[in-house]
Formats: structure tokens, sequence, C-alpha cells
């Protein structure tokens, strides 16, 4: 691939860059990545939450990126540190997803609310994560061609994977955010008690969601950014000004890894409940409460066919 390119059809009017990135940008994200990106480090090996080494990894691919982005500016026509950016900056999002998904499994697990979930728990995680990692092949595979293509027709197919993979990365966290929302209501409704009275009872739980709501609908405008970015085709007016990229894409990442400075909890660290909690969810569990109220109208039921109330334990 080269800024000079008329002799390749596969490149003809295409440019590595149609704007000189600005050093001063470059320098204070990969400043502001750097102190958010060593914060989670450190928040990760305090409290063991190993979970959250995607934001790590995605913060050092945000840190990465913008130094990379820092010297294209007298390094316009190289090939690498055009690729390494571009693909690093690209990818970081989907790793910061991957925390937020095992997020609300975590939650589910510590509120004791497993009845509450559209998905069973269980799969939760794994369904949701399961599909990220699956978007960030598709895109990683869709930047890898696309700096290797030959032809026009190679050029179209890589940017059409790598818009595929962005649009699946959107669909799949409105599904995600359905499940999230669908479990509030439903623990609003009718809350267990680890909800009112646990480690993460009361407002905390809801200050949890409302996080996990604001990073996903910051990740997702992101995605719809970088969709109609690369849907618009190259020399597009998004991609001829760096003020997109750095407010749409770099900001809200910021943000992002901000926000999810709140999920170093220790309740949310350890993620299951104990032997005793889970004890404590089966007394309090609907299915429970369900199945205390058929043995309680079994109950009625038998004594009015003139029969004794069985014996407890404690008379």
């Amino acid at each position: 691939m080269s800024s000079d390119s008329s002799s390749n059809d596969a490149w003809a009017g295409f440019k590595l860059w149609y704007y000189t990135p600005s050093p001063a940008a470059a320098g204070i994200y990969a400043a502001v990545f750097a102190l958010l990106t060593g914060y989670h480090a450190f928040r990760l090996i305090q409290r063991r939450t190993w979970f959250c080494i995607p934001f790590v990894v995605g913060g050092l691919f945000e840190l990465i990126g913008y130094i990379a982005r820092g010297l294209a500016h007298n390094n316009k026509d190289s090939v690498p540190i055009y690729t390494i950016q571009s693909l690093l900056l690209l990818l970081a999002p989907i790793l910061f997803a991957a925390s937020v998904y095992m997020i609300l499994g975590r939650l589910v697990r510590v509120l004791h609310g497993e009845a509450y979930t559209l998905i069973r728990v269980n799969w939760l995680t794994k369904i949701f994560v399961g599909g990220d990692i699956f978007c960030f092949m598709i895109q990683g595979a869709g930047g890898g061609l696309l700096a290797s293509a030959d032809t026009k027709a190679e050029v179209d197919r890589d940017n059409n994977i790598i818009l595929g993979g962005l649009v699946l990365q959107i669909i799949i966290f409105c599904i995600f955010v359905a499940v999230a929302v669908v479990f509030q209501m439903r623990m609003n409704k009718r809350p267990t008690e680890a909800a009112i009275s646990g480690p993460l009872g009361g407002a905390k739980w809801k200050r949890l969601m409302l996080g996990l709501y604001a990073t996903s609908v910051l990740i997702t405008t992101r995605n719809l950014f970088r969709v109609i970015e690369y849907g618009l085709g190259n020399g597009n007016y998004l991609l001829s000004h760096e003020v997109f990229l750095v407010v749409f894409d770099g900001l809200l990442m910021i943000f992002v890894l901000a926000i999810c400075v709140m999920w170093y909890d220790r309740e949310i660290s350890k993620g299951k409940p104990s032997k005793k909690q889970n004890a404590a969810y089966r007394l309090e569990s609907p299915e429970a409460m369900l199945e205390d109220g058929r043995q309680q109208n079994g109950m009625k039921k038998t004594m009015r066919h003139g029969e004794s109330e069985p014996a407890r334990p404690w008379s």
C-alpha cells in the first residue's frame, strides 16, 4: 500500500492519510490512556479482578495506537505506522465490551437474581463474550486483509468485512442492553434480599447498572460512527477531518475507561456468592417462594379433607 498509488488499481485514488495527524492531540490522548490504563492495571492486581484484563489490554491498544498517530505526523507514507494505529484503535473497544459483558453476569450472581435474566446466567457471559470474540476476529481479519489487498475488489471486500463486524457488534450490544434492562425491571419490581440489604444493596447496584448503560451507549455510539465512516468509502468527509475520530472514537473511549473504574468493587470481584449466600438465595428465590406456596396450598387441601397437619420439626 502506498500514498502514491496511481499505478495500482487497488489503491487508485486512495491515501493513507487525508489530513496530517496532530501530534498534540495524539500526545494528549496517549498520556490520558497511559494514566487510565495504569490505574486499571493497578486496581486489577490489587483486587485480583482478572476478568478486567481486557480493559487493560484495550487501554494498551489505545495508547500504542495514539503513539503511532503521533509518529505518523512526520511519517505519512509509512504503511506499518498507519496499519498499527488503524488496527489497534479499531479493535480496542471490542476488548472494553468484553469486560462490560462479564460485569452483568457477576452483578446477577451477587444480587441473587439468576431467576430474572432472559438468558441463563451460566450462558450469559459465554454468549456475549463469545460474540465479542467473533467480532474481534472478523474486524481483525478484515483489517489484516485490507493491508495486503492487491485489487480494487479485494479492497471493497475487506472494507465490507470490517463493516460487517462493526454492525454485528452493534446488534450484540443492543441485545445485551435489552437483557440488562429486563433484568433491572424485574429486580426493581421484586427485589431480592441481596438487592435490598446485601453488600451491593440499595442504590449501589443501580449506580453500577447506570455505569453499565453509559458504557454501552458510548461504545455503541463509537461503533455507529465507525460504521458510517467505513460505509461512506475512501476519502469521505469523516475520514478527511481528524476531529471526528478524536471526538467520536478517542474521547468516547476515554469516558468508557473512566466510568469502568467503578467495577473494581470487592463484591463484584468475588463474582460468585458463597455457599452460605447460595443457601440464602434458595430461601429467597422466586422459585423457592413459588414452591413454598404450592406446599402451603397442598397442606390446606389436605386439612380440608380431614387429615391432620404434619408435625413441624420444632413442635
